[in-house]
């Protein structure tokens, strides 16, 4: 009777047993199976994700009107290949820079006619250089109203917004919206003490055509602005002006405001880049001495040029490199 029990509690045994192996095997296939598509799915998924990310970074650094550093000496085998003699003088220029001014690594700019306006300001923004001393003692926003009624020059309307080639009345609104954004950007990398932190927002900044032609739309107008107040300051033989506004009034194509705005302002951005005498005027607005290495003139006096040439101690430096005085990148030491 015993051997009877122990028999039929094994038979029970072996069934359960039967039906729990069963149980067992399919909550394993489908453990396993479950794993097995969500090791699949994070698979895709961060496929998915880096081909995003690089997607994101292509265009970023497309639309980047200042790329990332890369290193001096090997740009200049990468850009100068050959055995010409202008292949050989840039080289050499280039290794100048790198042994005996220090400078490691190089910043391309994007090449269009807004170049030297984007170098300056790009790093001005970037440093977090603040405003000129004149510049925080006036309303820049007023400046456009000012010129337009108080100095009565109706002219304006011809203004031209770089490749925009923008002319009529509404030329005032325009200018308006344009000294706003150079304000309020300026203001917005002054406040931010962070460096990474200002270096994220220029990158975002200098990556909008829009926002950035703005800023050097802004620019162009205070250099017409400072060359209309001088101009009346000279016929009303006022006080005694600086003898970069003497010069840029004794050219031919520029004997007036208006001359100056229509031969050599509203070109730039669509056809013509800022001349060496607009940078001197560039500088001296701003207060930062740019010093420009001119590789093109290398072994001479003029291949470190500093505009304005005279500058007061407490500003600001930049700097530009440039191989043709057309196109100019940012050397970063």
């Amino acid at each position: 009777e015993v051997q009877s029990w122990t028999t039929a509690a094994k038979q029970s045994l072996c069934l359960v047993w039967q039906k729990v192996k069963v149980q067992l095997m399919l909550s394993m296939s489908f453990l396993v199976t479950v794993i097995w598509y969500c090791r699949r799915l994070y698979s895709f998924l961060a496929q998915l994700l880096k081909r995003w990310s690089n997607y994101l970074q292509r265009k970023l650094i497309r639309n980047l009107s200042v790329l990332t550093e890369v290193d001096l000496l090997g740009y200049s085998v990468r850009e100068w290949k050959g055995e010409t003699q202008q292949a050989k003088h840039m080289r050499e220029a280039y290794e100048e820079l790198f042994w005996s001014c220090h400078i490691k690594y190089l910043r391309q700019v994007r090449r269009d006619n807004y170049c030297v306006l984007r170098a300056v300001l790009f790093q001005i923004f970037s440093q977090g250089i603040p405003f000129p001393s004149w510049m925080r003692e006036r309303d820049i926003l007023k400046l456009p109203e000012k010129l337009l009624y108080s100095q009565g020059c109706n002219w304006i309307q011809q203004y031209s917004f770089g490749p925009e080639r923008y002319t009529g009345p509404n030329a005032f609104g325009k200018l308006r919206k344009c000294m706003e954004a150079l304000k309020t950007n300026w203001i917005e990398m002054i406040a931010t003490k962070d460096h990474e932190e200002r270096g994220n927002i220029c990158n975002t900044l200098f990556s909008d055509e829009s926002k950035e032609h703005k800023l050097y739309e802004a620019i162009k107008f205070i250099m017409l602005y400072e060359v209309v107040e001088a101009y009346e300051k000279i016929k009303k033989r006022e006080e005694p002006i600086h003898n970069l506004f003497s010069l840029l009034l004794a050219r031919d194509s520029s004997s007036d405001p208006l001359t100056f705005m229509m031969n050599h302002l509203n070109p730039i951005g669509d056809s013509l880049c800022l001349d060496q005498v607009e940078l001197f005027l560039l500088g001296y607005l701003l207060e930062v001495k740019i010093r420009v290495y001119r590789l093109h003139r290398f072994n001479t006096e003029e291949f470190q040029v500093n505009y304005p040439d005279e500058y007061r101690r407490e500003w600001n430096e930049i700097s530009l490199l440039t191989e043709d005085d057309r196109y100019y990148h940012i050397p970063v030491f």
